[in-house]
């Protein structure tokens, strides 16, 4: 019985199979559009993501263990070398302060004026990026007050391979993901000289400096960085619809002869530069040669 079904399944593939193949004819090429060598500006653009941090991240800490008395900054503020940011008391200044106000106001007063508290100064012109203690805390001298920074960049990692596309001073545009509608412009001001290794890939760090910041600028906001890595200008080029590859090999289909009885040629080029869109052709192809595409096309007996 089993090998009964199995025949009557061969015997309806097979008759499904030559009721197609006299159905329809082979499929037969239609000419689909037509094109020919255009001049493009075209350009190699690199798409990398980027962070925003400080060129310089200094963390404001007391020398002492004691108690904040007072904090003169917030976060944004910008400061000067030299400027008072914190008021720190001694804890046994805190002692004798806080023993002396259950005796008085007087006698409070007396003791803040006999023994001042002792100044923070900043050590750099910056602004503030982080408070991350207040008023009143009790702090050691390896906890972080405050931190600030002196300027801030944005930090990227490009791939060894494109490194040769990089260097010190060219433009970049920029987004925030913040701010997706707001782009900026940046300068790159450092490439460093050791590479780094992410997930199994060496790369470069490069510093950027935006020439103008944009609204909200903050540290460890995330960019994508775009750089314009080659540019040509009125490079001969077609669309990448009309070219096939496999593997190192390009091809384009070439339309020759009359307009009645044209002759198809698949000819092999060599290509320049691509923006992902056009290609730039460098040989293989004339400047007055129709490159075509085709569209498959079944006709019914």
């Amino acid at each position: 019985m089993k090998k009964f079904i199995l025949i009557t399944i061969l015997l309806a593939v097979a008759a499904t199979a030559v009721f197609l193949i006299f159905k329809f004819k082979p499929s037969k090429q239609v000419i689909d559009k037509e094109t020919t060598l255009t001049p493009r500006n075209l350009y190699l653009e690199l798409r990398e993501n980027g962070v925003v941090n400080p060129r310089n991240r200094l963390e404001v800490k007391s020398s002492f263990n004691g108690r904040i008395e007072k904090i003169l900054v917030n976060e944004g503020d910008k400061i000067k070398k030299g400027q008072i940011i914190i008021l720190m008391s001694s804890s046994e200044r805190a002692s004798m302060v806080d023993a002396a106000r259950t005796i008085s106001e007087q006698e409070y007063e007396k003791y803040q004026n006999i023994y001042k508290p002792t100044p923070i100064i900043a050590y750099m012109d910056g602004f503030i990026i982080l408070r991350q203690k207040e008023p009143g805390h009790d702090v050691s001298s390896n906890e972080v007050i405050l931190a600030m920074a002196d300027d801030l960049i944005v930090k990227a990692y490009i791939d060894e391979t494109d490194l040769r596309y990089i260097k010190k001073g060219i433009r970049t545009k920029m987004y925030l993901d913040a701010y997706p509608d707001e782009n900026f412009e940046g300068i790159v001001e450092h490439i460093s000289y050791e590479s780094k290794l992410l997930n199994n890939v060496n790369v470069y760090e490069i510093r950027i400096k935006p020439l103008k910041k944009p609204k909200a600028f903050k540290s460890g906001m995330t960019v994508t960085v775009m750089i314009i890595a080659e540019f040509k200008k009125n490079a001969p080029a077609i669309a990448n619809t009309f070219i096939s590859e496999i593997g190192d090999t390009k091809t384009v289909t070439v339309k020759t002869g009359n307009i009645n009885k044209p002759t198809l040629e698949k000819r092999e080029i060599k290509t320049g530069i691509s923006d992902g869109i056009f290609t730039e052709i460098l040989s293989g192809l004339n400047q007055d040669e129709t490159v075509v595409t085709f569209k498959p096309v079944k006709e019914k007996n």
